[in-house]
């Protein structure tokens, strides 16, 4: 090891997510001077078997004080990395992995282990003079992902003024980041200024997506793809729709509660719901289309798309490996939402990324709702060409650092630059063609 790879030091201390509540920021430093920075973000929507966070309960913040986590930081974790080569931080991970010995983060907390996770594959990164995607990539050509960006925010992020989670525009017909994103800056606009016209706009949810004052689900639909046209691009060869349906928070063992059209509906008639609205709108990705413990509705819609949609699980796979392959056995699904904080580490995100590779599946990187200015998640889905990244809506400056991040990656890139495309959908959706 040469020493200016040595961990010298490592912190920890409370910051603010994108919500106003305590998170927990690591540093790492380096005997050379170099360092590394990581910032936990945090759901509202969660699977019941993602990484549980370190909180510290009671009054204070409503609970969700970090007091506890900073301290796991500072008192136990701290120590055992004073010394380390930085240049292995799958090593840091496996300590952590192993220092906490649950299935679940349950001792340390995910919260605390993906901070310091970060923390410790930024200043590996930094002891080689690399940016992270560049380290990530470890000589390998990349390709930058193409964007989901939300427009509409519903379900556990906007009060539950409806019960789809999030309606989503995926540039179909981009050919770069830049045009990706000028593409999706139009679809924002234009259905703000529909809002507005309608007398609908009533601010912003926690992603930055509109608020969706609608009187039923399909509306928000009706609405969306009338703003891709309102917008001047044409909606499915242009832009396409992608839909978080976030099943879990309204459905269980089968059954799915609509409040806002009043209605329970069978996993048989919520699955022709959403077949019907696949056959009237442009949507080419659906995410948790079932709840978690509905593996029967799973298999029925994904056997019902025919793979003519990418059918994304998260909530049903929380970034595990394992679920993954067994996803993949059943015929449940054909894609995987990666989130570094439903496992807590990057180690373990990779092999979850590595384990849908191995199984044909896409991937998407993905933010959280509440988030911060940590920008690494741009870096893991260049780095990793994971092919598809969602970071929230086209607002709020914790998910423009990010778009604006991948801008960054893709200039310095220059004419190395590879976009992902339309290809990258599990699949390829019907009404979009490669590019």
């Amino acid at each position: 090891m040469t020493d200016s790879a040595r961990i010298t030091r490592a912190a920890g201390r409370q910051v603010w997510d994108s919500r106003g509540r305590p998170t927990v920021e690591v540093e790492i430093h380096l005997a050379g001077g170099a360092s590394g920075r990581g910032i936990a973000p945090a759901g509202a929507s969660r699977g019941t078997r993602e990484a549980v966070e370190l909180r510290d309960g009671g009054e204070r913040f409503g609970g969700h004080g970090v007091d506890r986590a900073v301290a796991m930081v500072n008192d136990r974790i701290a120590p055992r990395l004073i010394g380390r080569d930085a240049r292995d931080p799958a090593a840091v991970d496996a300590l952590l992995i192993a220092d906490d010995g649950t299935d679940t983060k349950a001792v340390l907390g995910g919260n605390t282990t993906t901070a310091v996770s970060l923390a410790a594959w930024q200043a590996a990164a930094a002891a080689a003079g690399q940016p992270l995607w560049a380290y990530l990539a470890a000589g390998s050509d990349v390709t930058l992902p193409m964007p989901q960006v939300q427009i509409f925010g519903g379900g556990a992020h906007a009060d539950r003024r409806v019960d789809i989670q999030d309606f989503l525009v995926i540039p179909v017909g981009a050919t770069s980041v830049r045009e990706a994103l000028e593409m999706a800056e139009r679809v924002y606009r234009a259905a703000g200024e529909v809002m507005k016209s309608r007398n609908r706009l009533a601010g912003t949810a926690d992603e930055g997506g509109w608020w969706p004052a609608f009187d039923s689900n399909e509306q928000a639909l009706e609405t969306l793809t009338y703003s891709i046209e309102r917008a001047g691009l044409r909606a499915g060869p242009d832009v396409a729709i992608a839909l978080d349906v976030a099943a879990s928070e309204f459905g269980h063992g089968g059954s799915y509660r609509l409040a806002l059209e009043g209605q329970v509906l069978d996993r048989a008639e919520f699955r022709e719901r959403l077949l019907g609205w696949i056959a009237r709108f442009p949507i080419v990705s659906i995410e948790d289309p079932c709840s978690e413990d509905d593996l029967a509705g799973w298999h029925g819609f994904f056997a019902a798309t025919g793979g003519r949609v990418q059918v994304i699980g998260d909530d049903l796979l929380v970034t595990r490996a394992s679920l993954v392959r067994e996803a993949a056995r059943d015929r449940l699904c054909n894609s995987v939402l990666i989130k570094v904080n439903q496992r807590g580490t990057v180690s373990e995100s990779l092999d979850a990324m590595n384990a849908a590779r191995d199984v044909g599946f896409s991937t998407v990187v993905s933010a959280r709702s509440g988030e911060t200015e940590d920008v690494a998640i741009a870096h893991l889905a260049t780095g990793w060409s994971a092919g598809q990244i969602k970071v929230g809506s086209f607002a709020r400056s914790e998910r423009m650092a990010k778009w604006n991040e991948l801008l960054r990656i893709e200039s310095t890139l220059g004419s190395r630059a590879r976009f992902a495309g339309a290809s990258v959908l599990a699949g390829l959706p019907r009404g979009v063609s490669e590019r």
